[in-house]
């Protein structure tokens, strides 16, 4: 059944913009694709183009709710904006899994060291992976319980929770982040564009440090959102959705597409 915007959106959401986003998007998801099979990168860069995908069918839904908003509609726009945080943050962890593993090193023929349990690849992902799903349950059913009324507090505490778990390890890999940086004994492989491996290593972590700065902002906007709650200044605010989150994740994407990451760990990038 069809409501007035403002029962969930506290505003009647703007034309165009949402349009736009879902273009933008769009072609960022195609532009992530071709890179991706060019430089021949790992198959997890393929999450890059479904989450500019997920992004550009949330806006695609944004836009629906504008002209008919539903119980469906919104829940189903709300938790395709909301996985693609996530979704990056994966590829992050997956991107520095890579950095520090022995195999990388071998091909690009440097003598591996035995990294301490915390910089091992596979405790590197699959540590922040779980904790990024864990992270998105507790956002998915706040949003899903968000649709009740009667529920809305309940429904803003899980949320808050849901956040509070993915800014903690957000600041956990980035502090795991910049330690690998400094450290010289882990080397990047070139790409087309880098003269050195110096310059290969600033131009990754560049992206990734960068990229989880982004996330990090984007979830501490939506920490706001949720401690007003429904009818709050923060909430009902529709340029501030716009600037922060929106704004957040497509200066993720012009970073991912502007200095690849696939270069480092695809065909050219152990030369």
């Amino acid at each position: 059944m069809s409501v007035d915007p403002t029962y969930y959106f506290s505003y009647v959401p703007r034309n165009i913009l949402p349009e736009a986003a879902a273009g933008l998007f769009a072609l960022f998801a195609i532009v992530q694709c071709l890179q991706t099979f060019q430089a021949q990168g790992p198959w997890y860069l393929l999450l890059l183009s479904l989450t500019a995908l997920s992004e550009a069918i949330g806006y695609g839904l944004r836009t629906l709710c504008i002209y008919r908003t539903t119980k469906a509609t919104f829940v189903a726009m709300t938790l395709f904006l909301l996985l693609p945080p996530n979704a990056l943050a994966l590829v992050n962890y997956k991107t520095l899994g890579r950095a520090v593993s022995p195999k990388t090193h071998v091909l690009l023929g440097h003598r591996p060291r035995k990294p301490p349990m915390y910089l091992r690849p596979k405790f590197i992902t699959w540590f922040f992976f779980l904790s990024d799903v864990f992270s998105f349950l507790l956002q998915a059913a706040g949003v899903a319980m968000s649709t009740n009324e009667e529920r809305r507090e309940l429904a803003k505490n899980t949320v808050l929770a849901g956040l509070g778990v993915q800014l903690f390890f957000l600041a956990c890999f980035l502090a795991l982040c910049i330690k690998v940086f400094r450290d010289p004994a882990y080397v990047i492989g070139r790409g087309p564009r880098d003269k050195s491996g110096r310059t290969a290593k600033h131009r990754l972590f560049g992206v990734v440090i960068g990229t989880t700065c982004l996330l990090y902002v984007r979830s501490v906007y939506r920490v706001f959102e949720f401690v007003g709650g429904y009818g709050s200044w923060a909430y009902g605010t529709e340029w501030l959705f716009y600037v922060c989150d929106t704004l957040m994740i497509l200066l993720c994407f012009v970073l991912y597409t502007c200095s690849f990451i696939g270069y480092h760990f695809g065909s050219s990038g152990h030369r």
